[in-house]
């Protein structure tokens, strides 16, 4: 018995995804084995009719309705928040309390995500697939009395969508329903997890559905949301689980599937899991997820060249990039692009033939790649426009991204799809293609006009616009129209975007175009007006704010929103940053990051406001969390990298620049710093880089002498090691690799003091000429020390005589080395003049000091050794 009733209500479960996957059927098949003899399969079968028929407000306002909700009697002050509270409670009762056993229970649970599911679908049609013709027919889900008063409920949906954390994408309709679907579903998913009868009839479909309805909350918002995120990465796990390979789904539904549904479902599932990594911009997962729908589908496709003609005055045939797929149902490799037509049948455009072809015109000879194009299953048309999206986040934004996805959209201009959401996406890809080449921009702005009527005629049916609207990523109405609005200000047509922003309630958007045509006081007043209809809209507020910078503006648009608007608390944040509040920006910072911590923008401020606060762990986990979200915000990994060389962190500091080298390697700032924490570290190899990266960036100019002091005195200690008897310094010979630095670094200061000739500079190269064996040098880099510290100022200047009298001694104690190995008095004799005269100056400026000891015992030395000389034959003088 309990079998035959889960195959029953399983039944119930495909016919619900059937209407996402496929076009309605002519002559549906029996939804079960055998007909159901419970009370309610009587009201599940009408909903679900109605549903596969797109009468979505007649589902809403079915007996089922009545027999769940019942007759809710509203009192003239009722708030939305308490009759939902209401509602959800009644659901509950409905579910648990008034079932009689398992099987009616799960009936009664089918019926509540029926009517969820209408809702959805009725949300869906009215601001994504369209027709938004009688779109406003219903503002509820359910009855209420004509006279009540809804814009303040309305004015609450807008909150609740918002309280995710973002601010709403533009004017949505019929929010309500969205909010009904969205805590119907939620309810329901808490009942069943309490419940026993989720282990037995198992209504694992439900995980699928709230992905779908919390993904179009997430499409409704501006920004991505946090909270929303981590809802959607527990419940499409679930649902991949259940549902995320061929032998679960045949095991699930078995003999009930059609030929070839369970691939389209397996892979339609994969389809929306890209759908979610796309909006969080995760490009591996993404990959990972479109691989998993071709390998369901049985489709691999690539990129090859064909010869063929672009324009309608091309002579010679070019070099062009083909699609070539192998599908399930093809005999090998097929070339999917139009080779005999001028033009692709793309059904945007009814215009004149055009002198650049659509879909590049083939040579009819060029056909090493396969055979003519074959028609494409809806599913695997779906999989090759979502390789666009791949291509989208995944490359570089730059000309060529728009040609490397030329190939994949070309490929489905050839197709006759008959799925309307796949023609509007591929149109729309089409349009943003179009719209970045001069030559093809007005012809995009034609195909963008006749797209955004499309979506609002009546023609095709709503049934027929719901298959594959989850798993194909179609902007929601308000943002089509928003982005037909940017090309037209692209085009220069502001005015007509004006009237697109304003029905939208674009209020940033329209403000920018009054701005640029110098009328800023009109989108002020416009904004007043509207406040004056909606005075508790916090986006409104916010927009204001904005053009008047008023901080006043942004603290009503958080009273309004009970303390819920992230924007508003951002603007306050940048403002008390502005004003050099550090304290309280950090805080405000923090409050709004709480609400959405997926905008990595805020926390880089967050950073920047605790930095300033002097709150370096605080400002540390910020940057760190900001560069989590934008890995490619080189400003934030830099901050990491200073902040751990403040804290003496040089392993984590050398990983986080290599990072900022990635992808910012044009500034000697950051190579100096890199190349400290590489001393610190102890990796040479990108010392000696970065010093070589400073010098071709300030062209041998701004060399730390503190570096290259680090990096000499490490050289030196290679070259020295302690004489295990006598505990004494003794040289050693070096390594090759120790011989390829000291080359290294003399070809660096060798540069450096043809450009810079300072003491510092001659001091180092006399320390190189040394190590490198080369004592006349060294003398000769010494004396130019020496000789760069002279002048009146040093005998006033105590620490710069201090320096002179150092390299003095260095200067002479080389002298004596080289007279020793060259046997000759001379450089003796120049030792002694020099200590002679700076001890005279010395003792009239410095009296009794230890570094004028020090002279005077080099000069004693020097006497000593010229002494010996002079008691032995065939000195040279």
């Amino acid at each position: 018995m309990v079998g035959g009733e889960v195959k029953i209500l399983r039944g119930y479960e495909l016919r619900l995804i059937r209407c996402t996957v496929s076009l309605p059927l002519s002559d549906p098949p029996l939804d079960e084995s055998q007909p159901g003899t419970h009370p309610h399969d009587s009201l599940i079968k009408s909903l679900l009719s109605s549903i596969e028929a797109g009468n979505y407000l007649e589902a809403l306002a079915s007996e089922a309705t009545n027999l769940i909700l019942g007759e809710y009697e509203f009192d003239p002050v009722d708030s939305a928040e308490r009759v939902y509270s209401e509602l959800l409670n009644k659901v509950e009762s409905f579910v648990l309390n008034d079932s009689s056993d398992e099987i009616d229970k799960a009936r009664r649970s089918f019926l509540v995500m029926c009517l969820a599911i209408a809702a959805a679908f009725w949300f869906t049609c009215c601001n994504l697939t369209g027709s938004t013709q009688g779109s406003t027919k219903c503002s509820l889900p359910f009855r209420v009395p004509e006279s009540k008063e809804l814009v303040e409920w309305e004015n609450w949906a807008k909150i609740h969508l918002m309280s995710a954390g973002s601010d709403l994408l533009g004017k949505f309709s019929n929010l309500q329903h969205l909010v009904f679907a969205r805590l119907l579903l939620l309810k329901l998913k808490d009942l069943l997890f309490e419940t026993s009868a989720s282990e037995t009839f198992q209504l694992r479909s439900i995980s699928w559905w709230l992905v779908r309805v919390l993904l179009i909350h997430q499409r409704v918002l501006h920004e991505p949301s946090s909270s929303l995120f981590e809802m959607l990465q527990v419940y499409m796990a679930e649902a991949l689980d259940h549902f995320g390979a061929l032998e679960k789904v045949e095991s699930y539904w078995g003999a009930k599937l059609l030929q070839d549904e369970a691939s389209s479902i397996t892979s339609i599932i994969h389809l929306e899991a890209c759908v979610l990594q796309y909006i969080y911009r995760r490009i591996d997962p993404f990959r990972l997820q479109l691989e998993s729908a071709k390998a369901a589908a049985g489709l691999e496709f690539s990129v090859t060249g064909a010869l063929g003609f672009r324009t309608i005055h091309q002579v010679v045939p070019k070099a062009q990039m083909v699609l070539v797929a192998n599908t399930s149902s093809s005999n090998g490799a097929v070339r999917l692009a139009s080779e005999k037509a001028d033009v692709g049948p793309y059904g945007a455009w009814e215009g004149e033939t055009p002198q650049v072809f659509m879909t590049p015109k083939l040579v009819n000879n060029e056909s090493e790649a396969g055979t003519d194009s074959v028609p494409l299953k809806p599913v695997e048309q779906a999989l090759i426009l979502a390789q666009c999206l791949l291509i989208e986040r995944g490359s570089r934004h730059d000309a060529m991204q728009s040609w490397d996805m030329a190939p994949y959209i070309e490929a489905i201009d050839s197709q006759k799809s008959t799925y309307f959401v796949l023609r509007c996406f591929c149109d729309l890809l089409r349009v943003r293609w179009e719209s970045s080449r001069y030559r093809t921009r007005e012809r995009a702005r034609d195909m963008m006009d006749k797209l955004v009527g499309a979506i609002s005629k009546s023609d095709p049916g709503v049934s027929n616009r719901i298959p594959l609207c989850y798993a194909v990523y179609l902007p929601t109405i308000p943002a089509l129209r928003k982005e037909y609005g940017e090309l037209l200000v692209s085009c220069g047509y502001v005015g007509e975007a004006i009237t697109i922003f304003e029905s939208l309630e674009l209020w940033d958007n329209l403000i920018y175009c009054y701005c640029s045509m110098g009328k800023k006081s009109a989108a002020v007043d416009l904004i007043n007006a509207r406040l004056l209809e909606r005075p508790n809209d916090p986006r409104l507020w916010c927009s204001l704010g904005d053009v008047t910078i008023s901080d006043s503006c942004y603290e009503k648009a958080l009273e309004v929103s009970n303390d819920k608007s992230v924007r508003a608390k951002r603007a306050l944040a940048r403002s008390a940053y502005n004003r050099g509040d550090f304290e309280k920006s950090k805080i405000l910072w923090e409050a709004a990051m709480a609400l959405n911590s997926l905008y990595s923008d805020g926390w880089f401020a967050l950073g920047a406001a605790a930095l300033k606060a002097r709150d370096l762990q605080k400002a540390l986990d910020a940057f760190t969390l900001a560069v989590h979200l934008d890995p490619d915000n080189w400003l934030a990994w830099n901050n990491i990298a200073s902040l751990h060389m403040i804290k003496k962190k040089s392993k984590e500091s050398f990983i986080a620049f290599k990072e900022v080298l990635k992808l910012n390697r044009d500034s000697w700032q950051i190579w100096e710093n890199f190349s400290h924490v590489a001393m610190d570290v102890g990796n040479t190899d990108q010392a000696f880089e970065a010093i070589q990266q400073i010098m071709r960036l300030t062209q041998n100019k701004s060399i730390s002498v503190v570096l290259l002091d680090r990096l000499m005195t490490d050289l030196e200690n290679r070259n020295i090691s302690y004489e295990s008897s006598s505990n004494e310094l003794i040289k050693t010979k070096p390594t090759t690799t120790e011989r390829l630095y000291i080359e290294l670094f003399g070809k660096i200061i060798q540069q450096i003091v043809k450009t810079e000739s300072t003491f510092e500079n001659w001091g180092l190269y006399a320390r190189w000429s040394r190590i490198n064996g080369d004592l006349t040098i060294c003398s000769e880099a010494l004396l130019k020390q020496v000789r760069s510290y002279l002048g009146v100022e040093m005998w006033k200047d105590k620490e710069r005589f201090k320096k002179f009298a150092r390299a003095s001694l260095e200067l002479c104690r080389v002298y004596i080395e080289i007279s020793a190995s060259v046997e000759s008095k001379r450089e003796l004799f120049s030792a002694e003049m020099h200590l002679k005269n700076t001890i005279k100056q010395a003792r009239k400026s410095f009296g009794e000091t230890e570094e004028l000891k020090e002279l005077e015992s080099c000069l004693e030395e020097v006497r000593n050794v010229t002494q010996k000389f002079e008691g032995t034959t065939n000195i040279k003088t």
